[in-house]
């Protein structure tokens, strides 16, 4: 008996357990794959946000340590300045009158703020004992005078006489030298004559020029003497004290840097406490060319023109000089300026975002802002505020860059 299974009959009946296992294969495989995928949806829902958060991190640290700055671009400095200082005013011409002879105040007829004219006469001195001697040294002349005629006329008879060799030559040259001496004797008479008029004209005490009076010290009935103090004790040496305030003087110290740019001409004006908002116009008169030792200013003269008044010797006044400068260079606002130990240094940012510290010349003074004279190009970044702990080289980050606006004024 033949029980072998024909081989169409057992393909028949391994089909059906064949297709089982590769559906059990096509099972297991979907489920890898779909292990796989929730494996990689885990993975990327939480391990990616955090190697997204560190990179963040990182480049957060990093842009942290980078100090962040401001820049500001430098600008070129202005052609002409307003140099503010602060003035004296004094009186164009300003004298004390003194007696020039000795006596008693006879009147007065100027007195404080009076304004007088050149010659006018202010007082009158009586000088009794000045007449008298007034009167003697006349009398001396006159006598002198008589003299001199006889002497005179003597040697002249003399001479004529010696022609004759009526007398010795001898006696003609004394009677000649006699007629010399009182012709010298005459002379000095008259000077003594011509000095005493001059003292008996002092007792006209006069305005040497056009001003007013701002002193007097006498009263009528005053001893006053030649270049001496009035008769009272509580009196100055002076008489009157009289100023020309027509035109002033205003004297201002320029300080040594900018006393090179300051001459004759230079425009000015002033300002006073009194008159907020009034310009006086001036100009540079004078100046001394020298450099005081002490204190390292050059002294100025302005002159300003007074004819209606308004400004009074020995004010005080503000004086603005309008300096020009011939080759203006860049300014910086002051607050770019780093004060080391080496010298006056400046912040600038380079191309590759560092520090690069460079000594400057610091030239004009604008207040806020600074001439730059030397170290510095129109193209820099300088950094604004710079902390004193910034070092060259230093990598930094610039948040803005911009020119500072200066004010106008």
């Amino acid at each position: 008996m033949n029980t072998q299974t024909p081989p169409a009959e057992r393909d028949a009946a391994t089909e059906p357990s064949a297709q089982a296992g590769r559906a059990r294969k096509r099972g297991a495989f979907v489920v890898g794959l779909t292990c796989i995928a929730i494996v990689a949806s885990l993975l990327t829902a939480g391990i990616a946000p955090r190697l997204q958060a560190r990179t963040a991190q990182a480049r957060q640290v990093a842009a942290q340590r980078r100090l962040v700055v401001t820049t500001v671009a430098p600008t070129r400095a202005p052609a002409t300045q307003d140099l503010l200082l602060p003035g004296s005013i004094m009186a164009w011409a300003d004298a004390a009158i003194y007696a020039r002879t000795s006596g008693y105040v006879q009147h007065w007829s100027a007195d404080i703020g009076a304004r007088v004219k050149a010659g006018q006469t202010l007082a009158r001195i009586d000088t009794p004992e000045l007449d008298a001697q007034l009167q003697q040294a006349r009398a001396a002349e006159a006598t002198a005078l008589a003299n001199y005629r006889f002497a005179n006329s003597t040697a002249q008879r003399w001479q004529t006489m010696l022609q004759t060799q009526s007398v010795s030559e001898q006696d003609a040259e004394a009677k000649t030298s006699d007629a010399a001496a009182k012709l010298a004797t005459l002379h000095a008479a008259q000077a003594d004559v011509a000095r005493l008029q001059e003292l008996v004209s002092y007792q006209n005490v006069t305005a040497p020029f056009d001003g007013v009076i701002t002193a007097r010290n006498v009263q009528v009935g005053a001893l006053v003497t030649a270049g001496g103090t009035p008769g009272l004790a509580s009196m100055p040496g002076e008489l009157f004290h009289i100023a020309q305030t027509d035109r002033l003087r205003v004297y201002v110290d320029v300080p040594q840097q900018d006393a090179g740019v300051v001459a004759p001409g230079t425009s000015v004006w002033l300002t006073t406490q009194q008159y907020p908002g009034r310009r006086f116009d001036a100009s540079v008169a004078r100046s001394s060319d020298v450099i005081d030792p002490v204190s390292r200013t050059l002294r100025v003269e302005v002159d300003v023109d007074n004819r209606d008044g308004a400004l009074m010797p020995g004010a005080y006044a503000q004086v603005h000089l309008t300096l020009a400068a011939p080759w203006p260079a860049l300014e910086l606002p002051v607050s770019a300026l780093l004060f080391r130990p080496d010298g006056v240094t400046v912040a600038v940012v380079n191309a590759r975002s560092e520090v690069q510290l460079r000594k400057v010349t610091i030239g004009r003074d604008f207040g806020t802002y600074v001439e730059i004279a030397t170290g510095l190009t129109a193209s820099d970044r300088v950094i604004d505020n710079p902390g004193d702990s910034l070092a060259g080289g230093e990598q930094v980050r610039v948040a803005a860059a911009a020119t500072a606006a200066k004010s106008t004024d």
